[in-house]
């Protein structure tokens, strides 16, 4: 579902070439949940981007869904990554002003979904992750992992192909991290596909399969956490 094929990204700071990813391939599978792990630097940011669209590669092929990334304009690369693809960031990205079920169908804004479906799906989702008793709270007002919780259900209000979690628990205590991390493997157990970023081990063994990176290179496709 999401192939990586000889992908580089190089950038410049300053003064330096720094080579992000260095001929990265992979492949990941319909209702796979995976993780990338490494230290600061090891590129797997800069691949979560890619594989989020949200930046494309110097060179190699990105396909999304069987479509090769690099050939769609900006509106249909909009249009694919609201469509196929739900974020979960490590700062959650509420609005403020917004209560859960605002900041829930936020996305479904730029649909042709009417107002009361929105609702109706944000409110469903909500009760999903357990916060039925607080879609009408505004984000101050909830714990952090409350707020994840809502920052899920809005990854999942499109019906994403792929979800993608960008250190889902790195704001939060262990006992909430815990909390966090079963409802994605129960999400994953019931289909959906999950992509991970992580550096913790207890956080990355709840996955599938374990991605380790150095230096913008994949040194493992199936790591094993505990060798």
């Amino acid at each position: 579902m999401l192939e990586l094929n000889n992908i580089c990204k190089s950038f410049v700071n300053g003064a330096e070439q720094v080579h992000a990813l260095q001929d990265v391939s992979l492949k990941i599978n319909e209702n796979e949940f995976v993780a990338f792990m490494g230290s600061s630097g090891s590129g797997k940011s800069t691949l979560m981007n890619i594989l989020g669209c949200l930046d494309t590669p110097n060179s190699g092929q990105y396909l999304l869904d069987n479509q090769d990334v690099a050939k769609l304009d900006d509106d249909t690369l909009s249009r694919i990554r609201n469509k196929h693809i739900g974020f979960i960031f490590q700062t959650f990205h509420l609005l403020p002003k917004l209560d859960a079920v605002g900041n829930v169908k936020l996305p479904l804004r730029y649909t042709d979904i009417s107002d009361e479906e929105a609702t109706e799906r944000a409110i469903a989702l909500l009760e999903k992750v357990g916060l039925g008793h607080r879609m009408h709270h505004k984000p101050f007002e909830m714990s952090g992992g409350q707020r994840q919780r809502v920052a899920i259900a809005r990854a999942l209000i499109n019906q994403p192909t792929v979800v993608l979690a960008d250190e889902p628990t790195g704001n939060l205590d262990s006992k909430t991290s815990v909390e966090i991390m079963k409802l994605l493997t129960d999400l994953h157990q019931q289909g959906q596909t999950i992509v991970m970023v992580t550096h913790e081990d207890d956080i990355a063994a709840h996955a599938q399969r374990v991605v380790m990176m150095r230096d913008g290179k994949i040194l493992d496709l199936d790591y094993a956490i505990n060798q």
